[in-house]
């Protein structure tokens, strides 16, 4: 049990009254270790949500620095920070938003060769990511060493996401078999993001974490939130596990963790 400072109280107070929350949900938050694999725009919004939520312990993978270009939805950097590696952006930012919260970090690219040993230990884990590779890596990843993790993706004015809590819910591979080819769906780069887009979809990953550490709510598990800010529309679609799944499906054809081309 956690022996609450006169500081934490006051900090955490608004979250604590929460009748759903309340001082167990509290500890449960500041016990939780969460990583966070991609610290551009949603995982920007993840990271200080999270840090103000008291999450002790918060993982951060990324390999870039930061550029000018992701200064306008990448809300975790600033100016000073160009040329920086993110993830010694972020946590700088982090650290200095909650002291409480332990932050590690990853400077290093996923791979299939690495991924397990980072993910190891954690309790939830928020895909952040911007391509369909890693998506993939991280699902298959995460199904392997059976860890909830929230999948997400924005595209201009759009976003969507969905939560795989395996052998319970959905994976990515019952829904998507495979990454689209490549160049079929243009990056962002190409077509663009509105920033408030993958700050949205970032702070609904963050409350899938919440829920999942403090086992209050419901999750996105058997879904897949689509929204569209342009038109301020929602959408939730109900999903199935695919008994034919490659991955996680009544006979499994993907054993080991592979690098997709």
């Amino acid at each position: 049990m956690i022996n609450f400072t006169e500081e934490q109280l006051e900090r955490y107070n608004r979250q604590i009254i929460i009748k759903d929350v309340g001082v167990e949900g509290q500890v449960k938050i500041m016990n939780g270790k969460v990583l966070i694999i991609g610290i551009g725009g949603l995982g920007s919004a993840a990271a200080l949500y999270l840090t103000a939520a008291g999450v002790g312990t918060i993982g951060i993978v990324d390999s870039d620095t930061v550029e000018l270009s992701n200064l306008q939805r990448q809300v975790i950097h600033f100016t000073k920070d160009l040329n920086t590696s993110k993830v010694a952006s972020a946590a700088e930012k982090m650290q200095a938003l909650n002291p409480d919260v332990a932050v590690k970090t990853y400077n290093v690219f996923i791979k299939a060769d690495n991924i397990r040993q980072i993910i190891q230990g954690y309790n939830f884990v928020i895909d952040g990511t911007d391509n369909f590779a890693a998506k993939f890596l991280i699902n298959d990843a995460c199904v392997m060493e059976g860890i909830p993790y929230s999948h997400g993706g924005v595209l201009r004015f759009n976003g969507q996401t969905m939560t795989v809590v395996p052998a319970k819910s959905t994976c990515l591979r019952c829904v998507f078999e495979e990454p689209p080819p490549a160049g079929a769906v243009p990056t962002g780069a190409q077509a663009g993001i509105l920033g408030a887009t993958a700050g949205m979809l970032g702070t609904i990953q963050t409350a899938e974490a919440l829920k999942f550490l403090t086992g209050r709510g419901a999750l996105l598990g058997n879904a897949m939130l689509f929204f569209d800010v342009f038109k301020m529309e929602f959408v939730k679609h109900k999903l199935e596990k695919n008994k034919a799944c490659a991955l996680c499906g009544e006979q499994p054809t993907i054993h080991e963790l592979f690098d997709e081309q």
